[in-house]
């Protein structure tokens, strides 16, 4: 463990799916007081949401259970608390997987704490009686009447105030919903000095959110997703990141001696910088930080200081993202051959156009891709001289109104197969998928109303099966 000047944070996993190895490492070598598994995407908590319709046991990230049978044995022998917010939309039901996990080894001491009040779909109407509008903060429509009996999920960002509770009440392990990214390594830290995002100094609430936003992406500042690929030594057994924070607001990143990966000024500052669209005024639900004056130094091999972290007092308002369901998407992928394989493409394109106006398809959306060419590019993408292609990838996606319709323009893609020009490969396009898009909007604080619970893995509520 750090000395208690400092708090030690580490990096877990950085969303659903990622790998678990470099986390079990540093759990185990790291020195750790506290490491953060950040498992949700903006969309995942409305799929999750739809798990939760299907099946009130279901709505928490599936491999809560897995992740905590191993990550549970080195956090406890090494004293390091766990914070996640793996509860997805049923954060009850990923507590009883954690207490499943502590079973399965034989810890039905371990304390797990709850923190719910995220999900605030139940609340929409009420809230809006009282004269709040949700407006969409990407397209400025003034409120939710045009989705409002399509709406399936409503969840805030909540910040770390449930976390702290938790952990005073005694939690080894912490879950919740949609607890934003960074609250997973504010609260902890914010903990151990005695202090919340009210009552800390700028500096330190500043630094809990800067290095939370930093820690956040699993191993994004210690050579994963950066331009420091080339230089990123043996990236496949990829060192996670841990950070030492004083009470005074400034922080070294480093990772394990020996790990693959490398941290540098570079992909400290890409992370810093990720997903952050005025680094004046990144707003979080702890703090609204300024990262304009930060300083990034470099202290030797894999060691970065970071210091000049502030931030103010958490806002009045919280993010909401509202998913609601919006049509159906078919897609489906073609690789057409030399000779001619962009004419080839190009035909097929109006094959599919006018096979789904034949058939009556109303098509809300056609996309095609040339994969290779401008697939993420798109219309930014250069022009390209490909007649001697040797072959190019044509990607489809359909957006209808209607299952059936998108079942049609399922079919439509694999006709391609047999009425195409010759060379045409195709293979068997993926299900229809449901598609439940976001209403980004913000909610007073004050209607959110978080629950904080801790019971031990071995009682009742802990033993109940998921």
């Amino acid at each position: 463990m750090s000395d208690t000047s400092t708090f030690r944070l580490g990096a877990g996993t950085g969303y659903w799916g990622d790998m678990l190895e470099p986390s079990l490492e540093l759990l185990e070598h790291g020195d750790l007081d506290a490491m953060g598994f950040d498992l949700l995407a903006e969309l995942t908590v409305s799929a999750l949401s739809r798990a939760r319709m299907r099946d009130p046991q279901r709505g928490h990230i599936p491999d809560t259970k897995a992740i905590f049978e191993q990550a549970l044995p080195p956090a406890r022998r090494n004293g390091v608390t766990l914070v996640a917010n793996a509860g997805g939309a049923n954060p009850r039901a990923a507590l009883r997987a954690v207490a499943q996990a502590a079973e399965t080894i034989g810890d039905l001491d371990l304390m797990i704490g709850v923190v719910e009040g995220d999900d605030i779909l139940g609340d929409l109407e009420a809230i809006r009686s009282q004269g709040w509008a949700f407006q969409n903060l990407d397209t400025g429509e003034a409120d939710i009447d045009a989705i409002a009996d399509r709406v399936v999920a409503a969840n805030a960002y909540i910040g770390c105030d449930g976390v702290i509770d938790a952990l005073a009440g005694g939690a080894d392990v912490v879950i919740g919903g949609r607890l934003a990214d960074s609250a997973l390594y504010s609260g902890p830290l914010l903990h151990h000095f005695g202090l919340t995002p009210w009552t800390c100094s700028d500096e330190l609430r500043g630094a809990a959110l800067t290095v939370g936003h930093l820690l956040e992406c699993g191993g994004a500042c210690s050579g994963g997703m950066s331009s420091q690929w080339e230089v990123s030594t043996d990236p496949w057994r990829l060192g996670y990141p841990f950070a030492d924070v004083t009470q005074s607001g400034e922080a070294m990143i480093s990772k394990l001696p020996g790990s693959g990966g490398i941290v540098n000024q570079w992909t400290i500052k890409e992370q810093m910088l990720y997903e952050v669209h005025d680094p004046r005024d990144y707003r979080l639900p702890d703090g609204v930080v300024d990262l304009a004056g930060v300083t990034v130094t470099e202290q030797g091999a894999d060691r970065v200081a970071v210091s000049g972290m502030t931030a103010a007092a958490p806002p009045k308002l919280l993010k909401v993202q509202i998913g609601y369901e919006d049509g159906y998407i078919a897609e489906g992928r073609v690789i057409q051959p030399w000779p001619d394989a962009a004419r080839k493409v190009a035909w097929s394109e109006e094959f599919l156009t006018r096979r789904l106006e034949h058939l009556g398809v109303d098509v809300r959306e056609i996309r095609f891709d040339h994969v290779g060419v401008n697939a993420l590019a798109g219309s930014a993408a250069a022009e390209s001289d490909l007649a001697d292609a040797n072959e190019i990838e044509l990607r489809v996606a359909v957006r209808t109104h209607t299952r059936r319709e998108a079942e049609m323009a399922r079919r439509t893609i694999v006709h391609l197969a047999t009425a195409g020009p010759v060379g045409t490969a195709i293979g068997p396009p993926p299900p229809v998928r449901k598609v439940v898009a976001l209403w980004p909007t913000l909610v007073p604080r004050e209607c959110v109303k978080i629950d904080v619970d801790v019971v031990a893995a071995g009682t009742e509520v802990g033993r109940a099966r998921a």
